[in-house]
């Protein structure tokens, strides 16, 4: 039985309480990928075992408590946390340097990014967390900007096609391509904002100093 399927029974039988939990150990980095647990948990809402709204809010509970668990990993214990075996088989030497490299070629907007790199998600908010780059606070602002877009996305998409499961894996798969195209129209909408936002403040100066 394909993932998704056992999913659906899962939750189906334990609703929320199950949703939460499989997204808790998602984010430390068991191999269940969340898009297809989200979308699970919209299903059984498109089926009428739950409220598609209270799913959307458990989904983000679930994916936020999960990544700020690894955050606060990675800041309380440091490379201490490495004599744990399973952060060392997640924290691969090879992967501390391929994260080393991402944030420095991106900076602190890594952990904007990170919700949608499958793989390399737990890693970065470990080192993100020993490496002190942001606040606990700052990083919960990061991050929670990305779930805003991946959580209801999936949540939704699963909500929408639950009495058409092959257009719904079919939307499954090509639902990162949509996703990479969400993320962009909504920078490029707060670029624009932001730009008209220096455009106000820049007249507003000029009319004061204005005779």
């Amino acid at each position: 039985m394909p993932l998704l399927e056992r999913l659906i029974d899962l939750f189906a039988e334990y609703d929320y309480l199950a949703v939460f939990l499989v997204l808790l150990v998602c984010g430390f980095g068991v191999p269940i990928p969340e898009d297809i647990t989200l979308v699970a948990g919209g299903v059984i809402s498109g089926l009428g075992y739950s409220n598609v709204h209270v799913m959307f809010g458990v989904g983000m509970a679930g994916v936020l408590i999960g990544d700020l668990s690894m955050f606060l990993i990675g800041r309380h214990f440091g490379e201490r946390a490495l004599r744990w075996r399973w952060v060392a088989l997640l924290l691969t030497p090879e992967r501390r340097a391929l994260v080393q490299r991402k944030f420095d070629r991106y900076g602190n907007r890594l952990l904007f990014l990170a919700r949608f790199l499958p793989g390399l998600r737990s890693p970065i908010f470990i080192v993100a967390g020993w490496s002190r780059r942001v606040t606990w606070f700052q990083f919960l602002l990061l991050d929670g900007a990305a779930a805003l877009i991946s959580v209801p996305f999936w949540v939704y998409l699963g909500y929408i096609g639950a009495d058409n499961r092959d257009w719904l894996l079919a939307w499954v798969h090509r639902g990162k391509t949509g996703l990479w195209c969400a993320i962009v129209l909504v920078l490029l909408i707060l670029l624009v904002w932001l730009w008209r936002q220096r455009q106000v403040a820049a007249a507003r100066a000029k009319d004061r100093k204005a005779p």
